[in-house]
């Protein structure tokens, strides 16, 4: 490939160097941050060499190439724009700048979500080994894997142990990504988490109970009582929380003489904060956090298989805006929650869409004789019927809108069948066919045929819908 060429092209179709605010890229995408969209000419950057798809998200407009050749294109364009020196950071900064305030409010969920998602994971997928071994009738009729094999007892405890230990030390982590996140210190972020899961609180999973018979700790300071409740698992209370710390910092750097601002701005931050979030913000918003997730539960139960079908559908199009992070806050609470809520119906329905968007990217490759298209499809499919949706989407699906019809539809379908069956996660994990060690043991089979019929319903749809389109075209070229 001539990279040079293609960079000059991509520029030329990009309105020219004076477009260009901010050039950055990640693994498979070149990412910029343009002056004026509305001048870019789509239909040239979709026919250069080497592009595998086009969006704007987020203020972002980016351009799928691929590994390997991203890094080329973008060393070539780099050089003719003499932005060399900008990161993915600096190109989403000035996109954000382009954002709504709803817009920049989930892009912050985002910002701080994103770097503890390995962790979730791991213990999330730990967690399903742990369900697995400990299942009964799951592999051997009315017996576990440990009831068959007391060996394994120590290693699924230990198992399980490993699992937990993100979720019963989740504030540490959203701490020290949301105080980065707000321009504090990540440290102290870290610090208040720990404070807020300190032994010598109640945990907060005990705190229901406790309610009941009242028998909740308090400090008594100055005649005002003070709850002594933990905030394992919990997210709003944290993200409140440190994000008064960092204000706090903040200020109080500007105020502190600087031959003290080592002592007493962190002193004075984690004095403050803690106080206020045990006093005032962590038990208002520890109860806010449980009637979002009950709320979200009650109206997933009661909306039943029409709810289902309706969040199924939509959830494609969340993706697109990139509202989708904000879901992760709402999971992870249903999942510290999980005695209540049974699990995360929202991880589920994700691995419908998923399975549908792979689903109807195969359709076109299958049917398509443009080798260029068949070469994306395939190949985007199959990631995204592994949970990865982004080349599919993107490079396929949207592009010729009929297969992302298909898709919802898909989705749709199979979202109403495993909400009737009332099919929840108990961990996150890749929301596709992996996910499969993600659901609750006694739904695995429910989530098996949901992927079937997302699988079989958006591929049949997106034949059907190829097929109207090549007739209604057929019919215009005749009149």
């Amino acid at each position: 490939m001539d990279y040079q060429h293609i960079a000059t092209q991509l520029l030329d179709s990009l309105g020219g160097k004076g477009n260009i605010q901010a050039l950055a890229h990640c693994a498979t995408r070149l990412r910029l941050a343009l002056v004026d969209e509305s001048i870019v000419d789509e239909a040239a950057v979709s026919e250069l060499q080497g592009v595998k798809g086009q969006f704007k998200v987020a203020g972002q407009y980016q351009i799928i190439f691929g590994s390997g050749t991203v890094n080329q294109v973008y060393a070539e364009l780099a050089k003719l724009t003499g932005l060399s020196d900008m990161s993915t950071k600096d190109v989403a900064s000035a996109g954000a700048q382009k954002q709504n305030l709803l817009q920049q409010l989930v892009k912050g969920l985002s910002d701080i979500f994103v770097p503890i998602i390995p962790a979730i994971v791991a213990g999330g997928l730990l967690m399903g080994i742990f369900n697995v071994l400990t299942a009964p009738g799951l592999f051997i009729d009315g017996k576990s894997v440990i009831d068959a094999n007391p060996g394994l007892a120590d290693l699924a405890s230990m198992i399980n142990t490993f699992a937990n230990a993100p979720f019963v030390f989740l504030p540490v982590l959203l701490g020290f990504s949301a105080a980065k996140k707000f321009g504090g210190n990540p440290f102290l972020g870290a610090a208040l988490g720990m404070i807020m899961v300190h032994p010598d609180l109640l945990n907060g999973w005990g705190f229901g109970s406790a309610s009941i018979s009242g028998t909740v700790p308090t400090w008594n300071i100055l005649g005002f009582d003070i709850q002594k409740v933990g905030y394992q698992g919990s997210v709003l209370p944290v993200l409140v929380s440190t994000y008064i710390l960092a204000k706090l910092e903040l200020g109080l750097r500007k105020i502190i003489p600087s031959v003290l601002d080592n002592l007493l701005t962190p002193l004075l931050a984690i004095f403050i904060a803690g106080i206020v979030t045990f006093a005032f913000v962590g038990p208002f918003t520890r109860d806010l956090g449980f009637m979002l997730g009950d709320g979200l539960n009650w109206l997933y139960e009661s909306a039943g298989v029409l709810g289902g079908a309706v969040f199924g559908m939509i959830y494609a199009p969340f993706v697109i805006t990139g509202m989708h992070h904000s879901f992760i806050a709402i999971e992870t609470q249903l999942l510290a929650n999980i005695a209540v809520t049974g699990g995360s119906f929202i991880f589920p329905i994700a691995a419908m869409s998923n399975v549908a968007q792979g689903a109807a990217s195969l359709a076109v490759g299958m049917m398509t004789k443009d080798m260029k298209l068949k070469g994306i499809a395939i190949p985007s499919g199959v990631t995204g019927l592994l949970g990865i949706t982004e080349p599919a989407m993107f490079g396929v699906n949207l592009k010729l809108r009929y297969p992302f019809i298909a898709a919802m539809i898909g989705a749709a379908t199979s979202s109403a069948f495993i909400t009737f069956f009332q099919v929840k996660a108990q961990a996150l994990g890749a929301a596709g066919i992996p996910g499969i060690i993600s659901i609750n043991p006694e739904k695995i089979v429910y989530y098996v045929i949901g992927m079937g019929i997302s699988f079989v319903v958006t591929f049949v749809a997106t034949i059907m819908l190829a097929q109207r389109k090549s007739y209604k075209e057929a019919k215009s070229v005749n009149v």
